[in-house]
């Protein structure tokens, strides 16, 4: 199956992004690509007023493009995400998968940016609304393969990753607007340790160069296969087209060879999960030194 993951530089100028998503995602299958995936945002890109002027509803101009031509060109697109305006006139950052027989899975953002970087604030609570469910969509392949979407700062997280594994993923979407800093210092470390920890084929698309002043993406688009070899990347500027066939009988090979999905404690996975939010490490007890000493005797 080969895959192709699409890199390229959003701004406030909607109609210019469609236009380069457009000629991208056909070079794309032009190369033979059946799966494509596209990166965050990538019909607008920057402040928090392009963005919110660049919203649409579910049934809007990207998400009919989306479903039209991946029933063209007969491919799983997977159009990144785009901001969504609810029906409650919320804005939701919405990850999409169009089908080649038209069918569209959606996936609200779980995890929000609010976080400082370079010397810069990021809040996206203050406009957008999380979502609230993980999402394993699937391909139009005879084996009908599982794909977990994510979006961007979900990276960071990943117990979400180990649960789209657990439920059938054995490709993880990331369509990323990784900040320059950020890609620079963790983006390939981040993607490699997602796919060795759950052997899953990683596919990530990122943006790059500068949406508004001030505001950059480091690009560096790749795909990981589930042993953590690096398959393909894009450079850290400029738009590009990654492409890599996946052969995911690679994934029942590695998860046979360390099957870390099947040695899974579920008692201790469901004992996190019931953790409050905050500092989980804060919930657990520790034993005085004393004990700590006692308990290991013997071993």
């Amino acid at each position: 199956m080969r895959a192709a993951v699409v890199q390229l530089l959003a701004t406030s100028d909607v109609a210019a992004a469609q236009a380069v998503a457009d000629r991208l995602v056909r070079r794309a299958a032009g190369a033979g690509a059946r799966v494509v995936l596209l990166p965050e945002k990538w019909l607008v890109c920057g402040r928090d007023a392009d963005v919110a002027a660049g919203a649409q509803p579910l049934d809007g101009p990207a998400v009919t493009w989306a479903r039209r031509i991946a029933v063209e060109l007969g491919i799983d697109l997977f159009a990144g995400s785009v901001a969504i305006t609810r029906a409650d006139g919320r804005q939701q950052n919405t990850a999409l998968h169009a089908a080649p027989d038209g069918r569209l899975a959606v996936y609200g953002k779980l995890h929000l940016f609010d976080a400082d970087v370079a010397g810069r604030r990021y809040r996206e609570s203050d406009r957008e609304i999380a979502g609230d469910g993980l999402v394993v969509s699937a391909l139009a392949d005879d084996a009908a393969t599982g794909v977990g979407m994510t979006v961007c700062y979900d990276l960071r997280f990943p117990e979400l990753h180990r649960a789209l594994a657990v439920r059938g993923a054995r490709i993880i979407t990331v369509p990323a607007a990784f900040t320059e800093r950020t890609t620079a210092a963790h983006w390939e470390v981040l993607l490699r340790a997602r796919a060795i920890e759950n052997g899953a084929f990683v596919l990530a698309a990122n943006q790059h160069g500068e949406h508004a002043p001030g505001i950059r993406s480091g690009g560096r688009s790749m795909i990981v296969d589930p042993w953590g070899t690096v398959l393909a990347e894009a450079p850290d500027v400029d738009e590009a087209v990654v492409v890599a066939d996946l052969d995911l009988g690679r994934v029942d090979e590695v998860r046979e060879g360390l099957p870390v999905l099947r040695q899974r404690r579920a008692d201790v996975a469901a004992a996190l999960a019931a953790e409050e939010s905050g500092d989980l490490a804060a919930a657990w007890p520790v034993a005085a030194p004393d004990e700590a000493v006692r308990s290991g005797e013997g071993r």
